[in-house]
């Protein structure tokens, strides 16, 4: 559908890592659709120097400028080095005829959103976790919008709009949740899927997954504790990148005779929710929004560094019956044998979970920030 806004230019700030441009691409899919142009802003180290050119995106390039933690010699530069940056994003704006900024957070988003404030040019900010981080709460003081994935989410536009959107999806994920909105559809897609890895889709699919640089503890625990599980259990296990060596001699020593594969990572990461019936992993606020969208149960382990924002992230769906937490230091042999290995096989419970988690699933979030975009470039709907 043709956006009354078509032509106009929109700036999609975000990089560093794939959870800050994964929703950035969706975002710039769902506004081509509309016919308005957009061109992203990003650093030439973050995944974004790969992801967003792949992606058929102009990416503009900048100074990465994080914020100091400690008093040294970088935190002296930041200050001046902050200003040069914000005055580079200002040229971006002026020369690339830009109408709107919108931000994804993280170290890119900061001299976007001051040099937007400067220009008089409109912010729109995606907050992707429950916790929101330092530049999407500067920004958050003067946007025009701001739209966040979880309800709980404490980030709210001072003087604009704010929504809970959901997530922005990647695509092959969208699609696939739209396939799965019925039961029949849901067993079909299983069925098809799990038939395509070589799997019996008469017996339970379990994923293990770490995120693309994987987790160590739930590998070592989860490898440790192999020998909980039935013959007839059928485990996908993605280590990440690096991390398997060793895992499935590990595996064979158990005495586990059921299906183990071990893989590095998975291109094709969506056949693999398509087929489980049972997902181990971190919580990172993709994890969880495509499991939601996708209604299948999780067993989440939060990473334990930064503010705490992946637990916060599983909160909203281990309320609602969908997802089970554990903390990582916590996280052992005996919550596999009494917790995990059970629940595989508990095939009333896991459905209940995966409606529970269906129900918190949102496969729109692409379109309501475009819509949120749109907003932002009409001075008639009050945004700005």
């Amino acid at each position: 559908m043709i956006s009354r806004f078509a032509g106009a230019r929109v700036l999609l700030a975000g990089g560093g890592s794939a959870g800050h441009v994964n929703p950035l691409l969706a975002v710039a899919a769902a506004l081509k659709d509309r016919g308005i142009e957009a061109e992203a802003l990003g650093t030439s180290q973050g995944l974004e120097s790969d992801l967003v050119p792949e992606a058929g995106l102009k990416l503009n390039t900048i100074q990465k400028v994080p914020a100091p933690r400690r008093p040294n010699k970088a935190a002296l530069r930041f200050l001046p080095d902050l200003r040069q940056t914000v005055k580079d994003v200002e040229k971006i704006i002026e020369e690339g005829g830009i109408e709107a900024v919108v931000g994804f957070g993280g170290y890119v988003s900061a001299p976007a959103y001051l040099a937007a404030r400067n220009l008089g040019v409109p912010v729109a900010i995606h907050e992707q976790n429950a916790r929101p981080g330092l530049a999407n709460k500067l920004g958050a003081r003067f946007a025009d919008a701001v739209g966040v994935t979880f309800e709980n989410t404490p980030l709210k536009a001072r003087k604009g709009i704010t929504e809970t959107v959901g997530l922005p999806l990647r695509p092959q994920i969208q699609e696939l949740a739209r396939q799965r909105t019925t039961v029949e559809s849901r067993v079909e897609s299983r069925e098809k899927a799990a038939r395509a890895l070589g799997l019996d889709p008469r017996n339970p699919i379990m994923l293990i997954t770490g995120g693309s640089l994987g987790a160590k503890k739930l590998n070592d625990v989860m490898v440790g504790s192999a020998d909980a599980f039935q013959d007839r259990h059928q485990i996908i296990h993605l280590t990440g990148k690096g991390k398997s060596e060793g895992m499935e001699e590990a595996v064979r020593k158990s005495g586990f005779k059921g299906t183990w594969i071990i893989k590095e990572y998975a291109t094709d990461i969506e056949n693999l929710f398509a087929a489980a019936d049972l997902v181990v992993s971190r919580s990172g606020a993709g994890m969880v929004a495509e499991l939601t969208a996708l209604g299948l149960p999780a067993v989440y382990v939060p990473l334990p560094i930064g503010n705490g924002e992946q637990r916060l992230n599983a909160t909203e769906q281990y309320e609602a019956g969908g997802a089970l937490i554990f903390p990582d230091k916590d996280f052992n042999d005996h919550i596999v044998r009494t917790h995990i290995a059970p629940l595989l096989d508990s095939g009333d419970r896991l459905a209940k979970m995966a409606n529970n988690s269906r129900r918190l699933g949102r496969i729109d979030a692409s379109e309501r920030m475009a819509d949120i975009v749109e907003a932002v470039l009409s001075p008639k709907l009050g945004v700005h």
